[in-house]
C-alpha cells in the first residue's frame, strides 16, 4: 500500500496498479490514520498534510501492535498560558482529578459486568472508597476483582484457552485476548493525546502517571476510564471470533472511536467527547472548575454492530 495526499485528499494506491487509487479521503476528516502493512509507503506530503489537518498517524510493527504515534504540534492560540496553568497545577488539585479518574474507571468496569454478579457490587462499593489520590490503591484492588469476573461471564472464551476466566491474566506483552486489549488500549491513547495536543497541552505532563520514558503520561491518565470501553469491545470480538489480531478483529476496535458516549449533558461519538473531556481539564488547570467531564458508554454502546462494516482498504 503506498499512502499519497493530492489536492489535499490522501490518495490510498496498490502495489497492482499504483495508478488507479483503490480510495480517497479528504484528510480534514480524518483524526487517526493507522499503518498496519510493514510494507506501507507514505509520502512526506501526505505526512505533512495530516497534521496540518490535525490527525494522529499511528505505526504498527511486525507484531500489527502499535510500535509508535506521530502527532501535530499544537497550533493553539493560547498554548503557551495553557503549558504555564498545566505546570503550575497544585498536587491537591491533581490528587482530585485523579481520584475522579480512579472513580470513573471503577465504575466503568463494574458497568461491563452483570447486574447481579457479587463482583459487580463489589465494585461498586470499592468506587465509593477511592480518595484523593487514592493512597489505598483501589485501583489495583478493582483490577483484581474486574479482570476474574470479566472474562468469566464473557464465554465462550475456551477457543482462546480460558477456562472460565480463572486462567486469564492481564499481561500487556501476551497473545491472544490481551493482544486485542492492547491494541484497544493503543487506539484510544493515540485519540487521547491527539485531543490533548489539540488543546494546547503537554502530554508529557502526567497527573499522575510519572515517567521519564513516557512521553504520553498525560494521555494514559485521562485514558484509564476510557479502557473498559475496550474491555467490552473485545468481549464481544471473542464471542464471534478466534481472540487473534486480524483485519477482522481490529476493525471493530478502530471503531471504538465512533462509540456513541455521554459525556456530561450531551451524547456523541467518542472522539468528539475526548475534545469536550480535555477541555474540562483545561479549565480546572485554569482554576475555573475542580470536576472532569468524563465519557461515559451508553446501555450496550460497546456492542459491536449487528451488521459488518463495508469493507475498507487497510
Amino acid at each position: 500500500m503506498h499512502v499519497a495526499v493530492r489536492h489535499r485528499q490522501l490518495v490510498l494506491l496498490g502495489r497492482d496498479d499504483p495508478r488507479t487509487p483503490l480510495a480517497t479521503i479528504p484528510c480534514e476528516d480524518i483524526g487517526l490514520l493507522v499503518v498496519d502493512e510493514v510494507q506501507s509507503t507514505l509520502t512526506q506530503a501526505a505526512l505533512v498534510t495530516l497534521m496540518e489537518e490535525g490527525a494522529a498517524v499511528l505505526v504498527c510493527g511486525r507484531n500489527h501492535l502499535p510500535a509508535g504515534m506521530l502527532l501535530p504540534l499544537s497550533s493553539h492560540t493560547e498554548v503557551v498560558w495553557r503549558v504555564n496553568a498545566q505546570i503550575a497545577a497544585k498536587k491537591p488539585l491533581l490528587k482530585q482529578l485523579w481520584r475522579q479518574l480512579v472513580q470513573a474507571k471503577v465504575r466503568a468496569q463494574a458497568a461491563n459486568l452483570p447486574p447481579d454478579l457479587p463482583a459487580r457490587r463489589r465494585l461498586d462499593v470499592l468506587a465509593r472508597e477511592v480518595r484523593s489520590g487514592d493512597p489505598a490503591n483501589v485501583e489495583a484492588q478493582a483490577a483484581k476483582v474486574y479482570w476474574q469476573a470479566l472474562f468469566a461471564t464473557s464465554s465462550p472464551l475456551d477457543k482462546g484457552g480460558i477456562e472460565g476466566g480463572t486462567s486469564f491474566h492481564r499481561d500487556p506483552d501476551g497473545d491472544g485476548v490481551n493482544a486485542l486489549l492492547n491494541y484497544g488500549y493503543a487506539v484510544l491513547r493515540a485519540a487521547v493525546a491527539r485531543a490533548l495536543v489539540s488543546a494546547g497541552l503537554l502530554p508529557v505532563l502526567g497527573i499522575h502517571h510519572a515517567n521519564r520514558a513516557n512521553a504520553f503520561c498525560l494521555a494514559d491518565d485521562l485514558m484509564e476510564p476510557l479502557r473498559a470501553f475496550a474491555d467490552a469491545r473485545v468481549c464481544e470480538i471473542v464471542r464471534r471470533e478466534p481472540p487473534e489480531l486480524t483485519p477482522a478483529t481490529k476493525r471493530p476496535l478502530l471503531e471504538l472511536l465512533t462509540l456513541e458516549v455521554r459525556c456530561a449533558d450531551q451524547t456523541g461519538p467518542l472522539m468528539v467527547a475526548l475534545h469536550r473531556m480535555v477541555a474540562s481539564l483545561v479549565r480546572c488547570y485554569a482554576g475555573e472548575s475542580k470536576r472532569l467531564e468524563i465519557p461515559e458508554a451508553l446501555t450496550g454502546g460497546a456492542d459491536l454492530p449487528d451488521s459488518p462494516a463495508p469493507d475498507l482498504p487497510c
